[in-house]
Formats: C-alpha cells, sequence, structure tokens
C-alpha cells in the first residue's frame, strides 16, 4: 500500500490461461468501498486482451463502489494494446506509481479532456 492506495503490480505473462489468478487479486483489492487502486503493469512481460477484460473488469468494480483506479504502464507493445482496445483514454496510463496516484488527486476536470458539446 503507498499512502493509502493499493498497488497490484503484476508479473510475467497474463493471458487466457493466467488471467484468473490475476483476476483474484484484482478483485480483493477492489472490494472494499471507496478503494483506490494502483495496477502497475510495468513488470509484465507478455499480455493479451485478457488483461483488457481484467481492467475493464476491475474499472467496473471499482466505480460501483466509489472508488479509484489507476493504470501503470510503459512498454510501447502494451501501450498499443491498450490503444487498440479504447482504453488508453480510459485509463490514462502513468509512467510510474506516484503518478498514477497523483493524477487519480486530481480533480476530474484537470484528468479529462473537455468532452465536445
Amino acid at each position: 500500500m503507498m499512502q493509502g492506495f493499493t498497488v497490484v503490480e503484476i508479473h510475467g505473462a497474463v493471458d487466457l490461461a493466467t488471467a484468473p489468478g490475476v483476476q483474484v487479486h484484482l478483485d480483493a483489492a477492489t472490494h472494499p468501498i471507496g478503494a483506490r487502486v494502483i495496477v502497475d503493469l510495468r513488470p509484465v512481460a507478455f499480455f493479451d486482451c485478457a488483461v483488457l477484460t481484467l481492467l475493464c473488469r476491475a474499472h467496473r468494480r471499482i466505480r460501483e463502489r466509489g472508488g479509484h483506479l489507476a493504470v501503470v504502464c510503459v512498454r510501447p507493445w502494451h501501450l498499443k494494446v491498450l490503444a487498440a482496445g479504447g482504453l488508453d483514454v480510459l485509463f490514462r496510463p502513468a509512467a510510474t506509481v506516484e503518478a498514477a496516484a497523483l493524477a487519480t488527486l486530481r480533480p476530474p476536470s484537470q484528468t479529462r479532456a473537455e468532452e465536445p458539446r
């Protein structure tokens, strides 16, 4: 835990076979009311669309409980997968856990682009 945030650091490869093990940890982290969770994908060597499903599930669960979810991701290939799934805009991946925490603490008007009128 870092300054009121639960950091879920994922390691290795995440695919359809390993996703259920990751989901257990994400479900535990996103369960408490008002949880503030940072998912750190930097140590992940490989991931496929299973990660997109896990992140969407975690995001939905945490928003239902009034919490916040942030993602740390820096590898170009991983960022491309997030972008291909349209999740780069939703999560706005940060380069460090500290940057993700700061972005989560900013008021929504400072973290989202203006929506078209």
